[in-house]
């Protein structure tokens, strides 16, 4: 029975507890005091916080007489931001609301006032809060920290008053959607990457327009940011993860590494390179050729991350049934020109398999201009005004090496320089069989990018495969 049906009206207390936040020497710092006397909690650090006097006063005129009372500081409204609401239930089970608020700025210096109920008060680090600490008060800063605007913390009869990470009573409560068509993770994987990283603050999403694979970017509550990547299908998610485990160490810093991997839910873990995406970039022309270089370079690296295996005979792979989508797309004679190809793709000399990227194209080339080799710990590149890693190894097999230049030639058309240069970095140039080989596979890639990308409303791929086969066509693509 409710206690409106029983005349009851169930009610809590409101209490509100400030944030007071300042940049120290080794980080940002926060404000804390520690109970004393006969008190609740005494001898525990909390935040400055009091209960609301009555019903005339609102949460932030409380907080600041609250302030001025326990710290002597002096704070206008305008200098007050909400921070997180918490519903807590203490370990003897009665409740309240905690409503807590960021001071921005104050007058004074911070000295300890009630000296009956405090006997102490001092800044402290984000990553250096003091024991014990009230449970109640971490789980405010925790939820604070974490980007939260609602969560509950509701402690267990038995449980301690301080803060005891074994017993961590905090849930937060998800935002509601706030972009239409962004696709949030589902709890089982924000729970995983809470495992592998700590509590996350904010998620955002960075996938890729048309690909099926979700990707965000997470910054943690207490600093940090990584990328948390789910995967479309398992077979993408194994060979993202066996690259990382036995490939990618290859490429040094110039690679994200894998933090975690969850198969269940084909999800991993993985750290934050610098920089931004090479397609689109406006770069000078020195520094595309550089780029080229280091890419040429990582390239190289990562076909020679293991030993080389004969290659299978090619198999007739999907290219007809590719061919009925892109058909409609084709110049004359591009059909014939594409079959040619293909028949003469099984007549070429055997080759090996190497470990390939399987999707190296600008999009998964980050540059940095403000970052040299020297700054991230590289001492096989030289430095220089310019600095490229690889990113997105869910393609990545053992497989032909010149199906790693494929997605690069529509990058190299009418620039021989960024072609030159990219075979400089790989330390050698293409024999006559792989010219050969890579017209082949070019060929192919071009009919199921067009074929994907006409069923996928993706222009751009249609295009860049309408492209590749007019340079073949004409001679002009290498």
């Amino acid at each position: 029975m409710s206690g409106q049906a029983t005349g009851r009206r169930y009610m809590v207390p409101v209490d509100v507890h400030l944030i007071l936040l300042r940049d120290g020497p080794k980080g940002r710092q926060v404000l804390l005091s520690r109970r004393a006397g006969d008190v609740y909690a005494a001898g525990m650090w909390h935040l400055p916080s009091g209960h609301l006097d009555g019903p005339h006063e609102d949460v932030v005129e409380g907080g600041i007489r609250e302030q001025a009372e326990e710290t002597g500081l002096l704070s206008d409204r305008s200098d007050i931001r909400a921070a997180v609401t918490v519903h807590h239930r203490a370990p003897s089970g009665s409740a309240r609301v905690g409503i807590f608020l960021v001071v921005l700025d104050w007058q004074g210096e911070p000295r300890i006032l009630e000296e009956d109920r405090c006997d102490g008060m001092d800044w402290f680090r984000w990553d250096g809060l003091p024991e014990p600490m009230v449970a109640y008060c971490r789980a405010g800063l925790d939820a604070y920290r974490a980007g939260a605007r609602l969560a509950v913390h509701f402690q267990q009869p038995g449980d301690p008053v301080a803060h005891d990470p074994a017993r961590d009573r905090l849930r937060i409560v998800p935002d509601g959607p706030e972009t239409v068509g962004v696709t949030p993770p589902d709890d089982a994987v924000r729970a995983f990457a809470e495992r592998a990283v700590g509590r996350i603050g904010s998620w955002t999403d960075t996938s890729s327009a048309g690909e099926t694979s979700r990707v965000w970017r997470v910054a943690r509550a207490s600093g940090g940011t990584w990328y948390v990547k789910q995967h479309q299908n398992a077979t993408f998610h194994h060979r993202e993860v066996h690259a990382c485990r036995h490939w990618v160490a290859a490429l040094g810093p110039h690679a994200p590494r894998l933090v975690a991997a969850d198969p269940v839910h084909r999800t991993v873990v993985l750290t934050r390179l610098p920089g931004r995406p090479l397609h689109g970039q406006a770069l000078p022309v020195g520094m595309e050729c550089e780029v080229h270089r280091q890419v040429g370079e990582l390239t190289a690296r990562y076909h020679q991350a293991a030993d080389a295996i004969p290659a299978p005979p090619p198999g007739p792979g999907s290219l007809l049934r590719h061919l009925e989508v892109a058909r409609p797309l084709l110049a004359p004679g591009e059909e014939d020109l594409v079959l040619h190809l293909a028949e003469l793709r099984g007549t070429l000399p055997p080759t090996e398999h190497v470990p390939i990227l399987g999707d190296l194209q600008p999009r998964n080339i980050l540059v940095d201009t403000t970052v040299t080799a020297d700054t991230t710990g590289s001492t096989d590149i030289p430095a220089s005004p310019v600095w490229a890693g690889l990113i997105d190894f869910e393609r990545s097999e053992l497989g032909l090496a010149v199906r790693d230049f494929v997605r690069l030639l529509d990058t190299w058309v009418g620039r021989p320089d960024l072609c030159e240069a990219f075979f400089t970095g790989y330390g050698r140039a293409l024999t006559d069989d792989e010219r050969q080989r890579l017209r082949c596979e070019a060929a192919l890639d071009a009919v199921s990018g067009i074929a994907y990308g006409h069923s996928r409303h993706d222009p751009e791929l249609v295009e860049r495969g309408r492209r590749t086969l007019r340079a073949l066509r004409t001679d002009t693509l290498i």
